[in-house]
C-alpha cells in the first residue's frame, strides 16, 4: 500500500502514479472527506465541471442587451484610469 510522509510544514507529497489515477497535475486541490461507513477520510479530486454550476445564479428579471454589456464595460473600464 503507498505511504506518505507529512513534513513539518504539514505538506505531504503524493506518489505519481496515485496522482495519475485521482487526476491530479500541479496545482489541483484535494478535499479530504470523512467516510461515515468506514469513520476514515477519503482524498478525493476537488474539482466540477461547468455543467455543475448550471442554476447556481438566478435570472436576471430584466435581459440584458450586448448594447447594455457594453456601456457597463467602457463605464468601468472609463473609471478605473
Amino acid at each position: 500500500m503507498p505511504s506518505a510522509t507529512i513534513t513539518s510544514k504539514g505538506q505531504v507529497t503524493i506518489r505519481v502514479s496515485i496522482r495519475s489515477d485521482l487526476g491530479l497535475s500541479a496545482g489541483d486541490r484535494i478535499e479530504f472527506v470523512m467516510n461515515d461507513v468506514t469513520s476514515h477520510y477519503e482524498v478525493i479530486p476537488a474539482t466540477c465541471s461547468v455543467q455543475s454550476l448550471k442554476g447556481i445564479l438566478k435570472k436576471p428579471a430584466k435581459p440584458v442587451s450586448i448594447d447594455d454589456m457594453n456601456a457597463a464595460i467602457a463605464g468601468s473600464g472609463a473609471s478605473a484610469r
